[in-house]
């Protein structure tokens, strides 16, 4: 396509080369490394002048430095007198951190008010607070000159209001959906289980669009005992589907299929759009009685699929919205729940 370039971080060039593979396109000329004090460097090493350019660099693996290196590629291409640079970040960076007082562990400190209400905890005059850093990386996007955002399955939809430029929060639910009807066999006696109160609308929307019963795992953080679990809706002798945005050190995932398996079910599948694994979260995977882990490859897998792990490709699906994007056409058909690129 005219005047059309695609770059890549060192993030995840697997990606990239495939999204440029779908745009019948090369991938952009540009040299990235280090100096020897560790900052980095970056040569684009061909014209984008007048050119509509795209940057893939997804949250994954060295995060802070392929951000670096996506802010340096923005700021050079507008330097260099690109029409127009777009970040496409499949995985958002700093998407998850809440902005409310947490204790080491991670749940909300609380302490008994006159009232007998629970409620935060100050254990000091200073409150403590988590930097919400998703607002930092917006306005680092704006400074460095991107014009555009493209991700997919934001972890918080409300950081789209944190840009003062468009956002595309592309859906990574078509394509779940789809993967369940064609892949998982007596899918119609399954149960689409949410493993938090945060996910409940991501998981109702498929199990809705499939015809499934839905349940959700609650946690009682107020429970005298410490953090308790509650299953809404039933399980028993069903195969459960778990459905998440995001697993990272896969905690959340493998308590709620142990839970769910705890409640009679009689196969358990996790499907997630965002598959970090970071730590020894694999081993925890392998370990838990999921039977078979489906994600995404918005971020780069180091396993290969087999019985128990499976990738669904979403290049296709970001190579369809740079294109029309790119010729001006209404990207709205990619939001269509009942629509998947594959």
């Amino acid at each position: 396509m005219k005047n059309l370039v695609v770059f890549g971080t060192q993030s995840h060039p697997k990606l990239t080369e495939a999204i440029c593979e779908h745009l019948c396109l090369d991938v952009g000329r540009a040299e990235l490394g280090k100096f020897s004090n560790g900052e980095t460097s970056v040569k684009v090493k061909q014209s984008v002048r007048g050119c509509d350019v795209y940057i893939i660099s997804p949250a994954s693996g060295r995060v802070n430095d392929h951000f670096m290196e996506l802010l340096v590629i923005i700021s050079a291409c507008k330097t260099a007198s690109a029409k127009k640079v777009t970040a496409v970040l499949p995985v958002f960076p700093y998407s998850r951190q809440p902005d409310q007082i947490f204790s080491s562990r991670g749940a909300p400190l609380l302490g008994s008010s006159s009232d007998g209400v629970l409620e935060p905890k100050r254990t000091s005059s200073y409150s403590s607070w988590i930097a919400q850093s998703g607002t930092l990386v917006a306005d680092l996007l704006m400074c460095a000159g991107a014009d555009h955002i493209i991700t997919m399955d934001l972890h918080d939809p409300q950081f789209q209001g944190f840009f003062d430029i468009p956002v595309d929060n592309l859906f990574g639910r078509p394509l779940l959906k789809d993967y369940i009807a064609l892949n998982i066999p007596d899918y119609h006696n399954a149960v689409c289980v949410s493993p938090d109160a945060g996910g409940a609308k991501r998981a109702t929307a498929i199990a809705d669009y499939l015809g499934l019963d839905f349940a959700l795992i609650h946690k009682n953080r107020r429970h005298e005992s410490g953090v308790s679990l509650m299953l809404v809706g039933d399980v028993k002798d069903k195969i459960a589907i778990l459905i998440d945005d995001l697993i990272d050190t896969a905690s959340t995932l493998v308590s709620a299929a142990e839970f769910v398996k705890k409640h009679g079910a009689s196969q358990i599948y996790a499907l997630v759009t965002h598959c970090v694994l970071s730590g020894d979260a694999i081993e925890r995977v392998k370990q838990s009685c999921i039977d078979k882990l489906i994600v995404t490859n918005t971020a780069p897998q180091t396993i290969e699929p087999s019985d128990c792990f499976d990738i669904i490709d979403v290049a296709p699906t970001f190579a369809e919205a740079i294109r029309r994007i790119h010729n001006g056409e209404s990207i709205s058909i990619l939001y269509d729940q009942n629509h998947a690129w594959i």
